[in-house]
């Protein structure tokens, strides 16, 4: 009950959003600036996004063994893939990470796998911030205010909670009152959790952090290579500063952050020059890109699931 009730506020959302953003736009030049994208840049975007996937499953294989778990990178690149592709279907930008969570659990404790996962994601968005407020200096005239200080919460808070989280000792003082499930002092999940992420290490952080810093440059590649797909003329830097707050939006119960960042995307190209339809059309392309780049997830899934049933009935056998 509680699901569909989560799914059905999702879809609300996102057909508020779409709602909101459609009264005020003309859906019409939107779906012509669609019509006329250059199909080349899109293959082009479509490719960088797969290829990224590679990199963030390096970046997984280096929190695993800073707590001591070695699985195969093959696998982890696998599960990228597979979780890529039930982003194409669950109604998140992060249902593959649950995906990754649940099917990673078979070669490591659930502890671990949770953990890694959510510091592998949290690494990625703390980069994010951090190289947009090196940008921010060279912003240009009209750059929204709200943003710059979103990009700065977002780069301080994120690496206070980064330090808070790898020490752990302040979370138990903390929230050593908590009930069973929820303290993070004991046995029970939250301290299980604690302990893997905490158990990763600074030295494999570290790493994952330097990792984050080229995957971000690609997150921000394909953003561009969209925007050229349109003919618009973006900057990179100007990229670099507004994927951070377009990334956060994922985070707004929807269905993958469609229609939140369709309302964002008006105010955050505006500096750039950008009528409101042409960052509309720009928002949906990229939406679009991302989910269509699950189709390489499709068969590697059913080779894994191939693979795997051969295995278990060779082993009953």
């Amino acid at each position: 009950m509680r699901k569909h009730a989560t799914n059905l506020l999702k879809i609300g959302i996102t057909i508020l959003g779409l709602f909101l953003v459609l009264r005020e736009v003309d859906l019409n030049k939107i779906i012509l600036t669609l019509r006329q994208a250059n199909l080349w840049w899109v293959l082009v975007s479509f490719l960088l996004l797969n290829a990224s996937l590679v990199l963030r499953a390096y970046r997984w294989q280096l929190l695993l063994r800073g707590v001591g778990a070695r699985v195969n990178f093959g696998r982890l690149v696998e599960l990228y893939f597979v979780g890529n592709f039930f982003n194409m279907f669950l109604l998140s930008g992060f249902g593959g990470d649950v995906v990754r969570v649940l099917e990673s659990a078979r070669d490591v404790p659930g502890s671990v796998a949770t953990g890694t996962v959510i510091l592998d994601r949290f690494t990625g968005l703390l980069m994010l911030f951090v190289m947009a407020l090196f940008v921010l200096p060279f912003r240009p005239a009209g750059f929204p205010s709200s943003v710059v200080w979103l990009t700065v919460a977002g780069a301080v808070g994120g690496t206070l909670l980064l330090i808070l989280l790898m020490q752990g000792s302040l979370i138990r003082r903390l929230g050593g009152w908590l009930p069973g499930p929820l303290s993070p002092v004991g046995d029970g999940p939250i301290a299980r959790l604690l302990q893997a992420v905490e158990g990763c290490g600074w030295r494999a952080v570290g790493g994952a952090l330097l990792v984050s810093l080229l995957f971000n440059l690609m997150l921000a590649l394909w953003w561009k290579t969209c925007s050229l797909a349109l003919g618009l003329n973006i900057s990179y830097g100007y990229m670099l500063l507004v994927v951070p707050t377009l990334s956060v939006l994922l985070l707004v119960p929807s269905v993958s952050g469609l229609g939140p960042r369709e309302m964002a995307a008006p105010m955050l190209f505006a500096a750039a020059g950008l009528a409101p339809e042409t960052a509309v059309a720009l928002s949906f392309l990229v939406f679009l890109v991302v989910r269509l780049s699950g189709i390489l997830g499709a068969p590697v899934y059913l080779w894994s699931t191939v693979r795997d049933g051969r295995r278990a009935k060779a082993q009953s056998g």
